[in-house]
């Protein structure tokens, strides 16, 4: 089992049919359904007359960032698809992932510098998918944008959490030298606020704009937290993609024959399940405390809502063991270390999963990864420094136009929004972009497809 992506390209006769099936709607849902607005439609129309340099224009015309989402993005477009009240709904995910290959094939995907410097400058802290969108936006209207990113290489998660089994690399090196051709800065190796404090950013830069994420895990706090072989999936994930670029990591954490369980069911989950079967861990459980969501759209989540249906990953169809309604009551160990995990059934009393009296069994396990979720973004001086403050969430607290209460410093993606999907850290990231611009200038003429309250749409 290698790292190679794991999902090969589709047959064209089939993707020029699904791009077909989009012309049998009547009123398009699918623009409700996609934060970025994008055009799928008019895409699919061209892809099915076969015009795909025309196509992937209208692709670019909303999305920065297309072999991204075409690869990592849970489709909502689709839930929305008119064809999906009664049949399956257009392949859409797929068609869009074809347009973006076949023009990075062709050559049709070129830098766009600015005509002309606008003399603005921004510092864009992040260089995740939100922080890619801020920058390519205000880098094309003519400011000088300077992207820290902490990590050794840029990408944010897009680099180090997402495995190449889902997306290799190459997808993130070839847009950042687009990037760099078009005139964007990219300051590798600095943590901004220690390394550098967000204050000297404001004074040496017209704008800021934190893209951190949202990176800070959700603990979970039980008897026996502290044995050895308990990790937050990021500390598995990081260290292992670090690995496959060719890189010695110091005392990598390797599930190779050991049993593993992962808490929590959702992407990162299934991205540390994928990791172990390549790591060729003895048996792999994930273990999720609520239902299995179902096969079909329930009753309270009708057409054209994003539905919360069961899923499997790539990663579960080679393997591992998913049980649901299971409540991790304590982690059982010897001399310090791991041993198991003891779990019992959920039940709901009140509103409330709690576990079961009289359910609990003992799961072995060497190693248990801790997927549930993110709690906010990283405090990183951002308060101290800027007097930029955080709402309850956790996250960056802003306006209706993506600002802090402090003059001149912005946040996008989920250091603002919280932990969420990549097509909503492009859409606030493009967004941002437009706030940034009207900031500066007075005026903007890029386009804002979201914003955090209605108030802004308008203005923007």
């Amino acid at each position: 089992m290698d790292w190679k992506e794991v999902y090969e390209a589709q047959d064209k006769g089939v993707l020029k049919s699904q791009a077909g099936r989009c012309m049998d709607c009547g009123v398009p849902f699918c623009h409700q359904g996609c934060p970025l607005g994008n055009l799928i439609p008019e895409w699919n129309d061209l892809t099915w007359r076969g015009k795909g340099e025309e196509a992937i224009e209208r692709l670019h015309a909303t999305n920065n960032f297309p072999e991204f989402t075409g690869r990592l993005c849970p489709a909502p477009c689709e839930a929305s698809c008119v064809l999906g009240i009664n049949q399956p709904a257009v392949t859409i995910k797929q068609v869009e992932v074809s347009i973006i290959d076949d023009a990075f094939e062709n050559g049709w995907v070129q830098p766009l510098p600015p005509a002309r410097l606008s003399g603005k400058t921004v510092a864009v802290v992040g260089s995740g998918p939100a922080g890619l969108a801020v920058a390519q936006q205000l880098t094309r209207v003519g400011h000088t944008v300077a992207v820290y990113e902490r990590d050794d290489k840029i990408g944010g998660l897009l680099r180090y959490g997402i495995p190449d089994f889902k997306m290799e690399k190459e997808q993130v090196d070839r847009r950042v030298e687009q990037m760099k051709a078009e005139g964007t800065r990219f300051r590798t190796g600095v943590a901004v606020g220690s390394d550098v404090t967000w204050e000297q950013l404001r004074r040496r830069y017209d704008s800021v704009v934190i893209a951190t994420g949202a990176t800070v895990p959700r603990d979970l706090p039980i008897p026996g937290r502290e044995l050895e072989g308990i990790h937050f999936a990021m500390d598995y994930l990081v260290p292992a993609n670090r690995v496959v670029a060719g890189e010695t990591v110091e005392g990598q954490i390797d599930a190779k024959g050991k049993h593993v369980i992962i808490l929590g069911g959702g992407d990162t989950g299934a991205d540390c399940l994928g990791t172990a079967h390549r790591h060729g861990a003895a048996s792999v459980t994930t273990l999720a405390i609520g239902k299995q969501p179902p096969l079909e759209r329930a009753t309270h989540q009708p057409w054209p809502t994003f539905p919360t249906l069961f899923e499997v990953a790539s990663a579960h169809e080679e393997g591992g063991e998913r049980t649901y309604l299971a409540s991790t009551v304590e982690f059982v160990g010897e001399n310090g270390k791991l041993t198991g995990v003891k779990v019992a059934e959920t039940e709901f009393v009140d509103g409330k999963r709690l576990p079961k009296a009289g359910t609990e069994r003992v799961i072995p396990a060497d190693l248990v990864f801790l997927s549930l979720g993110f709690t906010g973004a990283e405090p990183a001086g951002i308060t101290e420094q800027v007097s930029a403050e955080f709402d309850g969430r956790g996250n960056v607290a802003r306006d209706g136009y993506y600002m802090t209460n402090t003059e001149g410093v912005f946040v996008a993606g989920d250091a603002g929004r919280g932990q969420s999907l990549i097509v909503w850290a492009i859409a606030e990231g493009r967004a941002c972009a437009a706030a940034v611009d009207k900031y500066l200038m007075g005026s903007t003429i890029l386009p804002a497809p979201v914003a955090p309250t209605d108030r802004a749409i308008a203005v923007l």
